[in-house]
């Protein structure tokens, strides 16, 4: 059976192949202008899994997923919360955090993570050739997309552009031919206006924040690149002119990626991307999962209080292309789903290690359903990577090991052995769960209380002058993975 997809772009579901020996995918990555929440999570997290699958099915995958550190949000944080001083000091800040929170999640890692910041010569490059082409027009130093120009303009969303309204801020409006274009470059920085509504309280005055935002040299003069061309220009440079998966959230199909779409299609003359993926909201109390709305629940939070496996077991118990609703029950369910997995995981290798393993011994319904759980799971992932319908073939594999665990006297070893293999290869390998004794990850709440109270030795050994003891905790800590950073209202740490 071949991997089938949910095609954004045509509606339908289709077979997939890679147009050449790899697949080319990437994934439009966070603005770090914010804690990641389990908004971003969902959209990783479920990126991650369709990675992890096409490479269990064989392929040989180009992950790449870009970092916008270029944004006004991130100019509106400057001054706050020792977040930094500048645009490029609070990117790096959330950055560092984004990184900590992608690692606690057990995501694979992509190829690369382009910069939006480390990009901006091909941007300028990009933006050049659409107006040698006609595609583009340099008004007041700005550089806009003329969306007249580009016949297929609507295609993603199901829009013409006759029914679609202006995107822009009301201060470009007079600067536009028409008034869906959309800016390729922005004269100047940031201004202290917009500054303002977007900042957050204790963050620096709008004046002030603006005066760091981060500008370039261009042949329209001194300015920004415009949000849509960051991603156009990313993806082009490290994975070629057309992509054969192109992920992310739902409300990015318009105008961010329709915006892609004619940038990219109308420079290179090429298809941009073969199969949009598009991953549904997750929504809490009828609403998106948000920073702007302030009702999110960071990652870094999350894993602290529930574990990467209770988190990634609730993002993926929805499928990718469903919307989520986010409460304590629904929080409380994964819980149960990743604790019953847990559980018939530990019986079975416990059952294989003790002296009742039997190598004769025959268990014809649990060799039924570990077979049926395996080709339901591989059905499932294969039909549009459904990963609800892949966790519910391995929960039917936890009921049959338990119960097998506690009906025989003789446990079939071959069976269990079976069994262990496929919740290490499908559970593990695809959807990232850590099986075994790993996977309590230690107890977190535990290993935080652990780390405070060393802490708090090392501070009585500072207290007391003995500084080469403290030192050596500290040492400790970090070799165990624990980060330790003194501030002024006393240490803090990061697993």
């Amino acid at each position: 059976m071949s991997i089938r997809l949910t095609n954004t772009l045509t509606g339908e579901r289709e077979d997939f192949r890679p147009a050449d020996d790899e697949v080319l995918l990437y994934v439009c990555g966070l603005t770090v202008s914010d804690p990641p929440h389990l908004g971003h999570a969902r959209l990783w997290v479920h990126a991650d899994v369709v990675h992890r699958w096409l490479a269990f099915r064989g392929f040989d995958v180009r992950h790449v997923e870009n970092v916008t550190d270029v944004n006004e949000k991130i100019v509106a944080r400057v001054g706050e919360d020792e977040l930094g001083d500048s645009e490029a000091a609070v990117a790096r800040t959330y950055l560092e955090r984004a990184i900590a929170d992608m690692r606690s999640l057990n995501l694979l890692r992509a190829e690369v993570y382009p910069k939006v910041t480390e990009h901006v010569p091909e941007i300028i490059d990009l933006v050049e050739t659409l107006v040698e082409k006609g595609y583009a027009y340099e008004s007041s130093g700005s550089v806009y997309f003329d969306t007249t120009a580009f016949e297929d303009y609507g295609k993603l969303s199901n829009q013409s552009i006759e029914d679609l309204e202006a995107n822009a801020p009301d201060e470009e409006q007079a600067e536009k031919r028409h008034p869906t274009d959309f800016a390729l470059w922005k004269a100047d920085g940031v201004s202290p206006e917009t500054v303002a509504e977007h900042r957050h309280e204790g963050a620096a005055a709008p004046d002030d924040a603006s005066e760091t935002a981060q500008t370039w040299d261009s042949p329209w003069g001194e300015g920004r690149p415009g949000w849509h061309v960051e991603c156009s220009a990313m993806s082009t440079t490290h994975l070629g002119e057309t992509l054969d998966i192109h992920m992310g959230g739902q409300d990015l199909v318009f105008p961010h990626h329709e915006n892609e779409i004619a940038q990219s299609e109308a420079a290179t003359g090429e298809q941009f991307a073969r199969f949009w993926l598009h991953v549904r909201l997750l929504e809490t109390e009828g609403e998106k999962m948000s920073s702007s709305l302030g009702n999110f629940w960071t990652v870094e939070t999350a894993v602290e209080e529930l574990g990467a496996n209770v988190v990634r077991t609730f993002l993926l118990s929805t499928a990718y292309d469903s919307e989520q609703t986010y409460s304590e029950a629904t929080v409380e369910e994964a819980r149960e789903r990743w604790e019953r997995l847990q559980r018939a995981y530990e019986r079975a290798t416990e059952a294989l290690d003790s002296p009742d393993a039997s190598a004769k011994a025959a268990d014809e319904d649990l060799r039924t359903v570990v077979d049926r759980a395996q080709t339901d799971f591989t059905e499932a992932m294969d039909e549009n990577v459904n990963t609800r319908g892949a966790l519910a073939a391995l929960l039917e594999l936890a009921t049959a090991v338990n119960r097998h665990v506690d009906e025989t006297d003789r446990f079939d070893q071959a069976a269990l052995g079976d069994a262990v293999n496929t919740f290490d290869a499908l559970g593990g390998t695809v959807l990232g769960l850590v099986f075994g004794a790993s996977s309590t990850e230690g107890d977190v709440t535990l290993a935080g209380d652990l780390v405070d109270l060393l802490l708090s030795v090392r501070e009585e050994e500072r207290e007391s002058g003995n500084y080469e003891r403290a030192d050596r905790i500290r040492d400790d800590l970090e070799a165990l993975g624990v980060e330790v950073e003194d501030g002024d209202d006393g240490p803090t740490y990061r697993l």
